[in-house]
């Protein structure tokens, strides 16, 4: 079976001497000495001043929207993970959806302005596949209407803008750690802010609002994480420079071997360092996407139709005039892309798809 992804595990005895000591410590939560030396070698791996280590990426968004006290509309992309949208509607605001730019498929900043209305607060866009949006255009718009700007950074660790960590960006930045990402904590995520009034209070809403053992600062949740998964974090961080290698490598062979297939690919922008966490593709139409679907399952082949649907299909939002995304939703493709993927099998995914493309 060859699945859309499968989790990088490190070689046991590396993940067990930290279980050792954290048997020997007895602590298994609550902002442990793990928790706090991955924070530093993250801060330290990816050249950032301040992030929190987060339960995962869906409670860091939520966070970022309730740290930054926004209200009523946020401006958002329709193609991304439906945690993106669930997230505003669960704290209390309105995502209105703004169409993509077919190259890159994050937001069009060509197409924000038209949709800022009074009740606007904040723009939050998804650097999709790891592909950073035209951030100086979403931050100059921001200015200029005086909005927040959060980024749904999931996709994006050892992506880079302009020599900078994707991460340092935005008002916030939140990221994942789950399991099917690039690099993971099994559960796990963070937000970033280059703001330390800002961390503090982010800090207050990870932990229940506590400012001491008998004291509360403000309102918060439970949005720690436990000694366990800073444990993984902390070996996958040992293997993360053969990780990106890995993706980059398979990446420029699908593109060898793909090369007489008919399909489009994102473009990623010349300021940015792309990290190869994904290997997206647009085919020419729905049917094709679909038959090449059948066609890779009946041979236990596993990619995956990611975005899809458009958000604004979602039964709690309104739908939208997005041609853009309804036709890049219906032919997006994401194929198997992983650290133990072949060579040889990326040769019969892609024999598979030109003999559906050819017959």
């Amino acid at each position: 079976m060859i699945q859309v992804t499968k989790p990088f595990l490190p070689p046991r005895a590396e993940f067990d001497k930290y279980l050792d000591g954290i048997w020997e410590r007895n602590w298994l939560t609550n902002n442990g000495p793990l928790v706090n030396e991955l924070e530093l070698k993250l801060k330290e791996y990816l050249n950032v001043n301040h992030l929190l280590y987060m339960t995962n990426g869906t409670i860091a968004i939520q966070i970022a929207i309730k740290a930054l006290d926004l209200k009523g509309e946020i401006i958002t992309t329709p193609f991304s993970y439906v945690a993106t949208t669930s997230s505003i509607v669960w704290e209390g605001c309105t995502p209105v959806f703004v169409d993509i730019d077919p190259s890159s498929l994050n937001i069009d900043p060509s197409k924000i302005e038209a949709a800022i209305t009074p009740k606007t607060s904040a723009i939050l866009a998804t650097h999709v596949y790891g592909i950073p949006c035209d951030i100086d255009a979403i931050e100059t718009i921001a200015k200029k209407h005086n909005l927040k700007v959060i980024y749904d950074a999931a996709h994006c660790f050892g992506t880079k803008y302009k020599g900078r960590s994707v991460f340092e960006y935005g008002d916030v930045s939140t990221t994942s750690f789950h399991a099917t990402k690039l690099y993971h904590t099994i559960e796990g995520g963070a937000v970033f802010t280059t703001r330390p009034e800002l961390l503090k209070k982010m800090s207050y809403l990870r932990n229940f609002g506590h400012d001491g053992p008998e004291r509360f600062a403000d309102l918060g949740i439970n949005g720690k994480n436990s000694e366990f998964h800073a444990a993984m974090g902390l070996v996958n961080l040992n293997h993360i420079a053969s990780i990106l290698e890995s993706r980059r490598t398979q990446s420029l062979y699908y593109d060898k071997v793909l090369k007489n297939l008919r399909h489009e690919r994102p473009v990623v922008s010349k300021h940015a360092e792309f990290n190869y966490a994904y290997y997206p593709i647009v085919l020419p139409s729905e049917d094709i996407t679909l038959r090449i679907v059948e066609e890779l399952n009946r041979n236990w082949i596993y990619p995956r139709r990611y975005f899809y649907p458009s958000l604004d299909s979602l039964p709690y939002v309104k739908e939208a005039n997005l041609p853009v995304t309804k036709t890049v939703s219906t032919r997006i493709l994401c194929l198997p892309i992983y650290h133990s993927l072949t060579k040889e099998e990326i040769d019969f995914v892609a024999r598979l798809m030109l003999r559906v493309q050819n017959n």
